[in-house]
């Protein structure tokens, strides 16, 4: 029996109505992943919700809720994804940094957040879900220096889209791309980008059982040629 799958603490009952909504979710996303990976993501979900309890972590209190809002909205991402590398900027509870290295096995993920709370449960789950592919740094992503660039970098409710790529331009592979989650979009948050950058695509997201309106902004440095990277 895998580590991660020891880990799980939920009830037969509500253990198997989560599943059931996750697979459901995923049907809907036309995401197809291994069994392994849902009971992953199960199992992380059952530790965000057991160390919420004292480290307050995230608002979504309800397991259902965490299944929507947190599993289901980044797994809405997954399609988007280019290139080897995937920094996640303020990634909090590893949102959706270690979820899209649970789905991405071959994807080398590092999840950045500088609130020390944040990082000891990121570097925990990774830990509890023997994720190899994932790293945390804590540190400000403006201190941040890794041995490489990434060929994407995400965040999801981290800042205002200026700010964001701004702060992160130093961490960006040639070619590479931003990938910043929204809800409902600011024209202005949109029209204050640094001149060297370019929106290239803003795709409405559809997250299974969230009525409210979700979005992904893909940005790039101008005239950057796509990625190839692997």
């Amino acid at each position: 029996m895998s580590q991660s799958r020891r880990i799980s603490q939920d009830g037969p009952q509500s253990s198997a109505a989560l599943r059931q909504q996750l697979e459901q979710g995923l049907a809907a996303l036309q995401l197809d992943l291994s069994a392994a990976a849902v009971q992953q993501l199960l199992d992380y979900r059952a530790e965000l919700e057991k160390w919420n309890a004292a480290y307050n972590l995230t608002a979504i209190r309800l397991p259902s809720d965490m299944v929507t809002r947190h599993l289901l909205d980044s797994l809405a991402l997954l399609p988007l994804l280019q290139g080897g590398r995937l920094l996640d900027v303020g990634a909090g509870a590893g949102l959706p940094g270690l979820v899209l290295a649970i789905c991405r096995p071959q994807l080398q993920v590092t999840v950045l957040d500088s609130n020390g709370k944040k990082a000891r449960f990121m570097r925990h789950a990774i830990r509890a879900l023997a994720l190899d592919n994932a790293e945390v740094a804590e540190v400000r992503v403006e201190d941040w220096q890794p041995p490489r660039p990434y060929d994407a970098i995400v965040s999801r409710a981290f800042a205002q889209l200026g700010d964001f790529v701004a702060a992160s331009r130093h961490l960006l592979a040639p070619g590479g791309q931003w990938l910043a989650m929204k809800g409902k979009l600011d024209k202005s948050e949109l029209a204050a980008i640094p001149a060297a950058v370019e929106i290239r695509e803003i795709r409405r997201l559809s997250v299974p059982g969230l009525d409210e309106e979700r979005h992904v902004i893909v940005a790039a440095v101008t005239d950057a040629p796509q990625a190839s990277h692997s």
